[in-house]
C-alpha cells in the first residue's frame, strides 16, 4: 500500500492523506484505522492514535494488527503491563510472528521477569534466527537467570551476525567474570567492547575491575 510506503519514507502528511481516503472509502475496513493510528504514534498524537485503534477493534474484535499497534503505543509510553496485555491479545487472535513474540519478551524483561522473557525470545529466533537484537536480548533474558553457559554461546552467534556489537562484547566479559571467573577472558572482552566503542562506560568499569583482579592475583 502507498499510504504505508510513505509512512515508512516519514512523509507523514501525504500518508495521512492517502489513510484518510482509504477510511472514507471503505468506513467498515479497520485497516484503514489501524494504518492512520500508526501514523498518529509516529507523530506523537497517543490521545487521537488511541481513538482509531478502539474504532478498529469496535469494527473486528480479531483486528491482530490493531492490538498489536495498541501494545507498540503502551510499550513506548512505558506501560509495559499494558502493552503486554494488548500483545498477548493480538497473539491470541493472531499467528506467531518473530516481532510479536520479541514484543511480549521485550514487555517481560521490562517488568523484570526474564525467566518470562526467556521462552517467547527463543521462539522470536527460531523464527528468523537473523533477528540480531532479538538473539542479543535472549542471551541477555539467559544471563539474568544465570544459564551463563547457553548465554555465552548465544553471545557468541550475535557476534558472528554483527561483529561490531559492543554490548554483546561486554556482556560476554560480565558471563566470563560471573560464571567463570575468567579475569582474562573477561578482560579481553571488554577490551573488544572498547575497541568497537570506546565510551562504552561499563565496558570501561568492567576493564578496570579486571585489570584490578588480574594485578591482584598477580602479587
Amino acid at each position: 500500500m502507498q499510504g504505508i510506503e510513505l509512512l515508512q519514507e516519514g512523509k507523514y502528511e501525504q500518508a495521512i492523506e492517502k489513510f484518510t481516503k482509504a477510511i472514507e472509502e471503505n468506513q467498515k475496513d479497520p485497516v484503514g484505522y489501524v494504518n492512520f493510528a500508526n501514523v498518529l504514534i509516529s507523530v506523537g498524537e497517543i490521545e487521537r492514535a488511541e481513538t482509531f485503534l478502539k474504532r478498529a477493534i469496535q469494527l473486528d474484535d480479531k483486528a491482530m494488527a490493531a492490538y498489536y499497534s495498541y501494545g507498540n503505543l503502551y510499550f513506548n509510553q512505558g506501560q509495559f503491563q499494558e502493552a503486554l496485555q494488548m500483545f498477548e491479545k493480538a497473539l491470541k487472535v493472531g499467528e506467531e510472528s518473530n516481532d510479536l513474540l520479541y514484543m511480549i519478551g521485550m514487555c517481560f524483561i521490562e517488568l523484570n521477569r526474564p525467566e518470562l522473557a526467556v521462552a517467547y525470545l527463543q521462539r522470536s529466533i527460531e523464527l528468523d534466527p537473523k533477528d540480531v537484537e532479538a538473539l542479543f536480548q535472549y542471551a541477555i533474558s539467559l544471563a539474568r537467570i544465570e544459564v551463563y553457559e547457553e548465554a555465552i554461546k548465544r553471545l557468541y552467534e550475535v557476534i558472528k551476525l554483527d561483529e561490531n556489537h559492543a554490548d554483546a562484547y561486554y556482556n560476554l566479559g560480565v558471563a566470563y567474570a560471573a560464571h567463570y571467573e575468567d579475569a582474562n577472558k573477561a578482560l579481553e572482552a571488554f577490551n573488544k567492547a572498547l575497541e568497537i566503542q570506546a565510551n562504552h562506560a561499563l565496558a570501561q568499569n568492567g576493564k578496570q575491575l579486571m585489570e584490578s583482579q588480574i594485578l591482584n592475583e598477580n602479587d
